[in-house]
């Protein structure tokens, strides 16, 4: 990369500190090599072997695996497991993977000195596989300096009660991709107040590793100053169901920074009529 994220400048409050370790972490996560910010392009597997623009090889799907022939001059090699310092093992020939519904790994590689700067990503999406380019040279990772925020506000930091349902629930949702249909698995709803404000808001969360919540959400900001939505984790809800909300760590989805996200929009409802500027803003 040509830049690093901007270091944030120092603070004494304990609050506020925890939230700028929050923001340096995020930062230093999405300058990751081929991480979120390189994705450069998106491809269905089509069902024969075809050429796809921009990459080396013939591509395809017989719909349980999918493929990838190349010769010795085009310079594919797997995407090693670790970095180790030793050469990833080249591909000369067919080569193929299988990837489980919605998950995804990062499979061959080519381009740049060393043959790494250049990604592939094997998808599955909408029962579908597809394959996302992941390229090192992406002017929007060698240009990001951080992602712009706005500035800490202790108040939208707010307790809510969470609600579990008696048993999770399935909801179809729409994703960042027209084309790509996906499920939010409903746990449960938090409710609670925003400052100045008596009305009671409630959204659905979807639950993540040691009972923690993540709620997708769209507000009154989005499209103006924050993108179409995002998401808020937080801790596992206390044995009283009270959660924190600390809206300041509200944050982008990939498809916020590149056209080429498949990431998942709000269940229906789950929309706060008034504006949360707080977290992360819109970054183009």
């Amino acid at each position: 990369m040509s830049s690093n994220p901007i270091p944030s400048p120092p603070v004494t409050d304990p609050q506020l500190q925890r939230w700028q370790r929050f923001r340096d972490n995020r930062n230093a996560a999405l300058a990751s090599p081929h991480g979120w910010l390189t994705l450069t392009s998106f491809h269905w597997l089509p069902e024969q072997p075809s050429s796809l623009e921009g990459l080396p090889g013939l591509w395809w799907t017989d719909g349980v695996s999918a493929f990838v022939t190349v010769t010795a001059q085009d310079g594919l090699s797997m995407v090693a497991d670790s970095d180790d310092g030793a050469a990833p093992p080249a591909v000369v020939g067919t080569v193929s993977a299988v990837v489980a519904p919605d998950d995804s790994l990062l499979w061959v590689q080519f381009g740049g000195d060393d043959g790494r700067q250049v990604a592939v990503e094997l998808a599955v999406r909408g029962g579908r596989y597809a394959i996302r380019t992941r390229d090192d040279a992406s002017p929007v990772y060698t240009g990001f300096s951080g992602v712009p925020v706005f500035d800490y506000r202790p108040e939208l930091a707010v307790t809510a009660h969470y609600e579990p349902y008696p048993e999770p629930r399935d909801v179809p949702i729409s994703t960042a991709n027209p084309l790509v249909d996906a499920v939010h698995r409903s746990v449960g709803e938090v409710a609670f107040t925003l400052p100045g404000s008596e009305t009671e808001y409630r959204l659905q969360a979807e639950e993540e590793k040691l009972g923690a919540l993540v709620i997708t959400f769209h507000d009154a900001s989005n499209g103006e100053s924050t993108d179409e939505w995002r998401k808020l984790a937080t801790a596992r809800p206390r044995p009283d169901g009270s959660v924190v909300l600390d809206f300041n760590r509200t944050i982008n989805y990939p498809s916020a920074f590149t056209d080429f996200g498949t990431c998942p929009a709000p269940v229906p409802g789950n929309a706060l009529p008034v504006p949360v500027e707080a977290g992360e803003r819109k970054p183009r």
